[in-house]
């Protein structure tokens, strides 16, 4: 009796576990095993295990419910799949799906982005997989949705693209084969950088992309335009970008899909015949492929050859153009001029790719000419937004690459060119109507308005010039020992109304103090509060830093990088004024504050860098490791305010600022001294990069060079740098996956010890990932909290980063894609400066002349002459 009593209640659970699941919802006390599923609750949808065609491996996901033909949407454990009939999902007491294998090992599992008190998960009609508290319907409240993370189908409802608050990268990644969901060769994702465009890559190659967003449509995608079946949008603002779509009738079943070959189709279920049937391609026609007819090229797939150069222009190779040949472009056949300058207006075309472009919304088309006149490196200009006559401004700095005509719904698009060249067209226009005359009588006109216009320029320079409170003049010595002014466009504020901000630059408003100098908080009359950056007379950051700052971070502009707000040059007094960060540095949260009964450990991090460096030569080993330990023994309450959703938010933001630097600022920068102390945080958390004093900007084509004067933080800087005085942007990555594995981690590189060996933290870090167990390296206010699949994906980043040769290492391009996708990553190799014990080394007669610093803070030696 006792064993049917047990059985019946077994029963009885079960029934209402049924019941439950029918309802399309899973609670932390239900399972999903394989053979079991649960419905969304109109029925369109089904979640459960499924074996893809022919493949025995068995993979959790979403797929249509009342169709013959199995059409899955959604894959759970697309990388990892089960070999077995045993797989089981649950949903944890915090929120988090988990999937276990035989073993109960976790195969897949979802993140939450806070705590949960009551969860459950359910299946909506959409096709959602979502987890909420109980009680909880509004959509900005979920805890995790499925729709964040799609695999190759995009379904109505759906948002493809970023949100730029918190890096999420809402793709599309095709299937590798019908029987293998696993990530294939193609993706489909908005990139940002200039304009955001969508882009397909096969690998890393660019094969696709439909043109910017219009207002209306994309420009390269004419024939796509919202009708009876469908209406579609791009949303853009400074929180997030992204495509969607909603039907007009919900009883269609119709889905966008990337598939295994690299297309983009939409594709709609027929009842008459069963099928899926393509509704459209994107990829209409041989002019759809990324580029091909190269910069200034523009492709017609009436004409033939396709391929033909824009006016002004002609074949850089005109042996290979002949022969179909076109990827090496067109050059111009006159140079430019920048002041004489002409546009010429092309319709009905695809705008080029505008993924380095500038762009500005509220100016209308006249100012974005004067805007692009007035700039020698701007090569086109066109309206961002087509409706209602147009506005807004697109400018590009770059060689105008993917160009394509259309017979209809194009866009208009005014493209630099030499004035003769301008002249020449008009001249062929008149000689076709007979009237040879007017080519010559029009130049008098164009000779007045060039001068005209280089009068207006002149004039417009001189009352800039004049302008009060916009510019500051940085004294510079020239070669001949003399010294001239520099005008820098720059807000410039005088020393009274500091000093009143500063309270007269009180020891109570002072943040700090670096090798530039002291750092006060003040506020200004407005109630604004700012961050004064004061030059000390004593600093060995002098002058050139000082004015290397004001140059290089005036003109960025980017939500990771610290905002200069102007300076102050009063006699002997240099003063820049920043945005204030109330959450001070990024150091603060991630390593604590010491001990205030360290006492000589505190005192000895006080000295200069080479009284440090000294100390250690002389100490014996124990002693130096006895002080490594001391130093990195810290207060972790700040530590463990920093959670992990928190600490991979600052990690993508200060990736986007890096790529920012490297690659769309209008000159590319190596900031040269990245490190923790050097990200500052506002008042919502967001990382901004700072301390530009010892930055330098490359031309469009350099990519690296050598100093004999070495900056930078010792512990962060690459080896060829450090060593060889070689530095480019994969110094500036180098620097950015030793700050990875400190955010992880919580440890400082230079301050980590082990008991088992004596590696810095990129050795131990090394060697945890060499046995397979990175999760050894995770901080222990985040281990039990975070997700670990993030985690475990950024020390991966991280080692990628800190590899010795500067070739292995990635671009920060490729860091802010791994960061933000799910696919598998390269396998790295060993770190450079995989172990820092031997300090002794650091002074031998080769690096004398080259820096030394703590943590805290940077100072340089200059070599003598």
């Amino acid at each position: 009796m006792e064993g049917l009593a047990v059985l019946l209640l077994c029963s009885f659970m079960l029934s209402n576990l049924s019941v439950s699941i029918a309802e399309g919802t899973l609670n932390t006390t239900q399972l999903i095993r394989d053979g079991e599923t649960i419905v969304s609750v109109g029925g369109k949808f089904e979640l459960g295990f499924f074996s893809p065609g022919s493949s025995t491996h068995r993979y959790l996901g979403i797929w249509y419910r009342n169709i013959p033909v199995q059409t899955v949407v959604w894959v759970a454990n697309r990388e990892v799949p089960l070999k077995d009939l045993s797989g089981v999902l649950k949903l944890t007491d915090q929120g988090i799906l988990v999937l276990l294998n035989f073993y109960r090992s976790t195969v897949w599992s979802s993140n939450s982005s806070r705590p949960a008190r009551s969860p459950v998960a359910q299946l909506l009609n959409s096709g959602n997989l979502i987890v909420k508290e109980k009680n909880e319907n509004n959509p900005e409240s979920y805890l995790w949705q499925s729709f964040d993370y799609p695999c190759d189908t995009f379904l109505q409802g759906m948002k493809l693209g970023r949100n730029l608050i918190t890096g999420l990268d809402r793709y599309l990644s095709s299937w590798k084969s019908p029987n293998d969901p696993s990530n294939g060769n193609f993706t489909y994702r908005y990139e940002v950088g200039g304009f955001p465009e969508f882009v397909l890559r096969e690998g890393s190659v660019v094969r696709f992309r439909p043109g910017p967003w219009n207002g209306l449509r994309f420009s390269g995608t004419p024939e796509l335009k919202p009708n009876s079946l469908f209406t579609f949008g791009v949303v853009f603002n400074e929180k997030e970008v992204y495509f969607s779509y909603k039907l007009r009738n919900d009883s269609i079943l119709s889905r966008l899909v990337l598939t295994q070959d690299g297309f983009w189709q939409r594709k709609n279920w027929i009842e008459r015949t069963q099928a899926w049937e393509v509704y459209v391609t994107v990829q209409m026609d041989i002019c759809d492929n990324y580029a091909l007819c190269g910069a200034y090229g523009s492709c017609n797939k009436s004409n033939s050859p396709e391929c033909s150069c824009l006016k002004g222009f002609e074949p850089k190779l005109p042996e290979k153009w002949d022969t179909k040949i076109w990827l090496n472009g067109c050059v111009r056949k006159t140079p430019l001029n920048c002041s004489s300058d002409e546009f010429i207006k092309y319709s009905g075309v695809k705008l080029p790719d505008s993924r380095q472009s500038w762009f500005n919304y509220s100016m209308n088309l006249e100012e974005c000419k004067n805007i692009c006149k007035r700039n020698c490196s701007c090569t086109a200009y066109a309206n961002l937004d087509i409706r209602r006559g147009g506005s807004g401004c697109l400018l590009w700095f770059v060689d105008l690459v993917d160009i394509r005509e259309f017979t209809e719904n194009g866009q208009e698009i005014y493209i630099r060119v030499a004035a003769s060249e301008l002249d020449q067209t008009e001249s062929f226009k008149s000689n076709e109507k007979g009237k040879m005359r007017t080519a010559v009588i029009s130049m008098v006109p164009i000779a007045a308005l060039i001068l005209g216009l280089a009068l207006i320029l002149y004039l417009w320079r001189k009352a800039r010039v004049k302008k009060p409170g916009l510019l500051a003049s940085v004294p510079e010595s020239s070669s001949n020992g003399k010294t001239h002014k520099e005008d820098l466009e720059l807000p410039l504020f005088d020393l009274a109304t500091i000093s009143c901000a500063t309270n007269n630059f009180s020891t109570t408003n002072k943040l700090g103090e670096g090798g530039f100098g002291p750092v006060y908080k003040g506020i200004m009359k407005d109630g604004q509060e700012i961050a004064v950056k004061r030059l000390s007379k004593s600093s060995r950051q002098g002058l050139d830093e000082f004015k290397n700052e004001v140059i290089h971070i005036a003109k960025l502009q980017h939500r990771n990088l610290v905002k200069l707000l102007g300076c102050c040059i009063q006699g002997d007094e240099k003063m820049l004024i920043y945005e204030f960060m109330p959450n001070k540095s990024l150091d603060f949260f991630i390593f604590g504050m010491p001990f205030s009964s360290m006492g000589n450990v505190v005192q000895l991090l006080s000295l200069s860098a080479f009284a440090f460096q000294r100390f250690y030569i002389k100490t014996s080993m124990s002693n130096e490791m006895a002080l490594i330990c001391a130093k990195n023994s810290t207060d972790q309450s700040k530590s463990m305010s920093l959670d992990w959703h928190m600490r991979y938010h600052v990690i993508n933001g200060i990736a986007r600022g890096l790529l920012y630097l490297h690659q769309d600022s209008r000159q590319r920068i190596i900031h040269r001294d990245l490190k923790a102390s050097n990200v500052l945080l506002d008042n919502e958390m967001n990382p901004k990069i700072s301390d530009f004093g010892l930055a330098r900007s490359f031309g469009e084509k350099e990519t690296a060079a050598n100093t004999k004067k070495v900056v930078g933080t010792y512990g962060y800087m690459a080896p060829e740098y450090a060593i060889d005085g070689l530095y480019s942007i994969k110094s500036d990555v180098f620097s950015f996956g030793v700050l990875v594995l400190e955010i992880v981690s919580g440890k400082r590189n230079r301050g980590f010890c082990h008991p088992d060996h004596q590696l810095n933290l990129l050795g131990h870090a090394w060697r945890l990932y060499s046995v397979g167990d990175s999760f050894e390296l995770i901080a222990s206010p985040i281990k039990e909290t975070c997700n670990l699949s993030e985690v475990l994906r950024s020390i991966d980043v991280g080692l990628l980063c800190v590899q010795q040769s500067p070739k292995d290492r990635p671009s920060m391009c490729n860091v802010v894609q791994m960061l933000g996708s799910q696919g598998p990553l390269p396998q790295p190799k060993q770190p450079g400066f995989f172990t820092e014990r031997d300090l002794v080394e650091f002074s031998s007669p080769s690096t004398k002349h080259k820096l030394f610093s703590s943590n805290d803070f940077t100072i340089t030696q200059l070599e003598a002459r």
